[in-house]
């Protein structure tokens, strides 16, 4: 069956469906009829809007909310900054942590689990490029936490949309929208500006995470696919509301704002939403029901065709993010090289491997929890034992991945590495290019009788044969 036999069974309901239009309510005849800002809402609530894209954005991009609640959004103290010499993940011009850009391959063996810090302090900003401040770019994540968030706080990022891998534990993730309970093996995206307080209901979690700095996620075009196929828009899930009534109760919301931490206070709980309609609202998807394409014919083709969402440049077929996975998969290709071939690519890819053994790296150094990056041009491509395997390997039907999930974030942008991902975390591979690909071996022959377009035709024994075709023989 397409779906994951979770550990954790699921204890919260959701609507289904990724961009629909939805709407929810906790308490009946808490929504309006018709209007969106009547002038009493039902129930003695608030009428509050949250917008995620500009008002005037075409009508199929366009992205809003419209919530009922008990407090607006607004009923807080302002924000002072938090923590300003330990939580920044904006380097730049508008802090004191720098990019590294380098050209290397880089491996990273598995993070540590920390179990001294929440989720919003767990959040270890590893590779990126461009600036939230202009709404421009990502930035690459490890989160490893072991404490629950304050049962009177909530967080969010003006930043941008989270996009949330689980690789380790369970997250409870308490929603201004509603809850979602996200496993490994799910993914979950929580857009910019959304109110959040995560909790760990089975202890210690571990994973990866992609903030989105310009746009929003999509899922990808099919084209001649069809009308189904990859990530269905059935399958994704979406909270319905839920609320808490404490209006006595002092609270902290924490905002991500330009990568750096501010607290505020306020007498009241974030998580007053009674009821909403709209578009913009987090969402969470297994990945077993991901529907997986593949050549039954010959050749390996483009690892785009694993793509569940993606978020273009303004350029259509080029992307600042996409998300890919390596699932479970049958290959039947003919004399064809079964594994991802050899490759140097204009966009950047960041590999992290949830469970198992990627069928792309067989040679042990590729972990589950530890992830890769490949930047622009920089070649990659299978280790020399999964070369070696693959290219002797019977090309019969085979099953490739069972027990595993690997995925890639990939961008068009040059990425470049913080201090903590390149040092301070001590997991960086050192003899990643020597044990990947030095001990490669050459197989090339020559033949007795060299054809040449525009060189030089030689025999077995390295005299020059018809010179008077040479360099056009062929």
């Amino acid at each position: 069956m397409p779906l994951t036999n979770f550990k954790t069974p699921e204890k919260y309901e959701y609507q289904n469906g990724f961009g629909a239009y939805h709407e929810t309510e906790a308490v009946q005849g808490a929504l309006p009829i018709g209007a969106n800002n009547p002038q009493k809402a039902p129930l003695g609530l608030y009428n509050e809007k949250l917008s995620g894209t500009a008002f005037t954005a075409p009508r199929h991009e366009n992205q809003q909310i419209w919530l009922y609640r008990i407090l607006p959004a607004s009923a807080h103290g302002p924000f002072e900054a938090r923590e300003t010499s330990t939580f920044d993940t904006n380097p730049g011009v508008h802090g004191k942590e720098r990019w590294h850009q380098i050209p290397n391959q880089l491996r990273w063996d598995p993070f540590d689990l920390d179990e001294t810090v929440d989720w919003v302090h767990s959040l270890r900003l590893v590779a990126g490029a461009g600036d939230p401040t202009m709404k421009s770019g990502l930035g690459i994540f490890i989160f490893a936490a072991g404490k629950d968030m304050d049962p009177h706080e909530a967080f969010y990022s003006a930043d941008g949309d989270l996009l949330i891998v689980p690789q380790h534990g369970v997250l409870d993730i308490h929603t201004e929208l509603g809850k979602l309970l996200v496993r490994p093996n799910e993914i979950c995206v929580i857009p910019r500006g959304i109110r959040h307080r995560v909790t760990l209901p089975e202890g210690p979690v571990r994973g990866y995470m992609l903030e989105l700095y310009q746009g929003h996620f999509q899922l990808p075009e099919l084209g001649p696919i069809g009308a189904n196929g990859l990530a269905n828009i059935r399958d994704f899930q979406a909270p319905i509301a839920a609320f808490d009534d404490d209006t006595e109760t002092e609270h902290t919301l924490l905002a991500k704002f330009s990568g750096h931490l501010f607290a505020a206070k306020q007498n009241h709980t974030p998580f007053d939403v009674v009821a909403w309609h709209g578009n913009y609202y987090p969402y969470k998807y297994d990945l077993a029901r991901f529907n997986t394409m593949g050549s039954i014919s010959y050749d390996h083709p483009d690892p785009s065709i694993f793509t569940v969402l993606t978020a273009q440049s303004d350029h259509p077929g080029t992307a600042i993010a996409d998300f890919v996975i390596f699932p479970p998969r049958w290959l039947v290709a003919e004399d064809t090289f079964r594994p991802p071939w050899y490759h140097r690519n204009t966009m950047s890819e960041f590999m992290g491997l949830i469970h198992g053994q990627y069928d792309g790296k067989t040679g042990g150094g590729f972990q589950p929890a530890g992830a890769s990056l490949h930047n622009v041009m920089s070649a990659h491509g299978p280790d020399a034992a999964t070369h070696e395997k693959a290219r002797n390997a019977e090309l019969k039907p085979m099953r490739v991945g069972e027990g595993s999930l690997a995925f890639m974030f990939e961008s068009c942008l040059m990425v470049g590495v913080t201090e903590w991902g390149l040092h301070k975390c001590a997991k960086v591979q050192r003899d990643y290019n020597a044990e990947s690909w030095a001990p490669l071996k050459p197989h090339f022959k020559r033949p007795a009788l060299e054809k040449t377009v525009n060189g030089v035709a030689k025999d077995a024994d390295g005299e020059v044969r018809d010179k008077a075709t040479v360099p056009h023989y062929t």
